[in-house]
């Protein structure tokens, strides 16, 4: 009897733990990804390695990744994770300048790239080279030059890495991707960093999402977060469309195709637990400082019209500046343009540049998104979203209101620090009273910049002021989230059918069990051993019972024989 309820209480602390763990799943996400801070165990037979190369515009950085065996369940993507050294410090190697300058000299691409993969061989243990995939992704620099001169570059990757480095390398692993691949693999690489891409429970909030697949039921799964990100050039959005979209004309059809990507995660395509639809788009010149550059060619522009029929000459001498309302009150800057000379000076009137910023978003033909790109719905009631770069330095550096967005609270800061006089910020500057991060740039280009963000936010891509599922970061759990993270995840999502193959092999269980229970083995194996237990148990009272009634049928007949002698004469 002991025995089984020893073994009970053990069954049911199984059941909480698995409760547990439902209910905590963000915490226990996150304590996973502090446990991938570790030093990768490069003696651990069992873990896989891949190599992704990030060729960008201004340089090229290779990072390595690792994971252990695919756990089984064919829902369940690879635990990717990036590969840190024994100093616990991510395996991350950059070089300058881009792979772009070898525009003219194609046969040099390897040579270029050698430094990087013999520091991704030196990493990877030997005897794993020959099945450790490598990409080489080419992004912004490599999309700027003719496609012959992409092709010959590629080409001398595709022929003489493989003479170097035994990696998995292929054809098909070297290519010039898109701006919307680049979005989706930045999109994919923070949902799965912070494990949206796990089965949901009670506690998470969920979206019905419905895919393309015809005569599929919707499903309930885990929302997804969408995210920004404002450079100094472009600025990008994606996130996941879950409804069906209805279009207004066949026109507006045919423009959502570049703008939409529907793929599946998943490794088996006949699954569509992991098929995502995902709206993903860039919009040159709309980052914060080509937006910036952008309002100022048009104030020496419209300086020079005005001019031309006025003698007051605003703008041309340092004694009649332009008042700009998009800087510091009192802080006085010079333009220059083709050999023209504006003048500004600061009137820090944050309405007013808000005004002044709102014509450079491109709104038109009645399409509310910056540039008139079509923009796919977003159901604001029910998202969340994270704001990245300009979004982040816009409420961090100097307003010091990063992390959750509160569209008022960033409005009153915003308005008090362009109405600050220029003495005074610099004198804050000084005292360290702004973010590391801050310096004069940012302290000039502040006025102009918030407004910009806010403008981009709420009448570019429409949400609402009162929008609150909004956060601005720099790191996710202390750590930067790339896009070869999402990269190498969709590049790999197929690999674990090799070990669900591998694992039926080894199976030897009839079929029903193997497909009813191959998820949850430890917690059949529990339940089997409460019924055998609760069996024997049963068996066990039953002969007890039984030995009872023999004992009290023998007490009696020796009652009998007793009283029936008494009774002999």
């Amino acid at each position: 009897m002991s025995l089984f309820l020893m073994f009970l209480s053990i069954f049911l602390q199984y059941l909480l733990k698995a409760k547990y763990v439902s209910n905590h799943s963000e915490v226990l996400w996150y304590l996973s990804s502090a446990e991938s801070m570790e030093a990768t165990d490069v003696l651990n037979p069992a873990l896989n390695y891949g190599i992704v190369v990030d060729c960008g515009s201004s340089g090229s950085r290779v990072f390595v990744y690792y994971w252990p065996p695919h756990n089984g369940n064919p829902h369940t993507l690879l635990d990717v994770r990036q590969m840190r050294g024994h100093d616990r410090m991510p395996v991350v190697k950059k070089i300058k300048p881009g792979i772009s300058t070898l525009a003219n000299t194609p046969t040099q691409a390897s040579d270029y790239l050698h430094p990087l993969l013999s520091f991704a061989a030196a990493h990877v243990p030997k005897t794993k080279h020959k099945e450790t995939p490598l990409y080489i992704l080419c992004t912004a620099g490599m999309r700027l030059l003719p496609e012959s001169q992409q092709a010959d570059i590629l080409e001398d990757l595709v022929t003489d890495v493989p003479l170097e480095f035994d990696f998995l390398f292929s054809r098909s692993h070297a290519e010039v991707i898109s701006g919307k691949q680049e979005g989706v693999y930045a999109w994919i690489g923070i949902n799965f960093v912070l494990g949206r891409f796990e089965h949901a429970d009670d506690e998470d909030a969920t979206v019905e999402v419905t895919t393309g697949s015809q005569n599929q039921q919707p499903i309930s799964r885990r929302r997804t977060v969408g995210i920004m990100d404002m450079g100094g050039a472009s600025l990008q959005i994606a996130y996941e469309v879950p409804s069906a979209i209805t279009f207004s004309s066949p026109q507006q059809e045919e423009a959502s195709k570049s703008v939409l990507a529907e793929f599946n995660l998943g490794c088996d395509v006949e699954h569509t637990q992991h098929v995502y639809r995902v709206y993903v788009t860039t919009f040159l010149g709309f980052g914060g400082n080509m937006a910036r550059q952008r309002y100022e060619d048009r104030l020496v522009n419209d300086t020079l019209a005005k001019n031309r029929f006025l003698t007051t000459q605003t703008g041309l001498s340092e004694d009649k500046p332009y008042l700009d309302p998009c800087l510091p009150v009192s802080l006085s800057e010079t333009v220059f343009r083709d050999n023209h000379t504006l003048y500004l000076r600061g009137q820090g009137d944050w309405p007013q540049c808000q005004e002044a910023v709102r014509p450079f978003l491109g709104l038109h033909n009645g399409t509310m998104s910056p540039g008139g790109v079509y923009q796919a719905p977003i159901n604001f009631s029910n998202s969340e979203f994270y704001g990245f770069s300009e979004f982040f330095y816009c409420t961090e550096d100097v307003l010091r209101l990063g992390g959750q967005y509160d569209s008022q609270k960033y409005s009153r800061a915003a308005m008090d620090y362009c109405a600050t006089k220029w003495p005074i910020l610099k004198q804050r500057l000084d005292n360290k009273l702004f973010s590391q991060q801050a310096d004069i740039s940012r302290l000039k280009y502040q006025c102009f910049k918030s407004a910009w963000m806010y403008e981009v936010l709420h009448s570019g891509f429409r949400f609402p002021t009162e929008y609150l599922s909004l956060k601005t970061a720099q790191l996710v759990y202390d750590k930067e989230v790339q896009w070869t993270l999402g990269a190498i995840l969709f590049k790999t999502r197929f690999l674990p059918l090799r070990d669900l193959q591998q694992e039926t092999l080894r199976q030897s269980h009839p079929s029903w069990l193997r497909s009813s229970f191959v998820y949850n083995h430890h917690l059949f194996s529990l339940c089997i051993l409460v019924v055998v237990l609760a069996i024997l148990l049963y068996i066990l009272r039953l002969r007890r019972i039984h030995q009872r009634e023999q004992r009290q049928a023998e007490a009696l007949n020796l009652l009998w024989a007793e009283e029936g002698e008494a009774l002999l004469p």
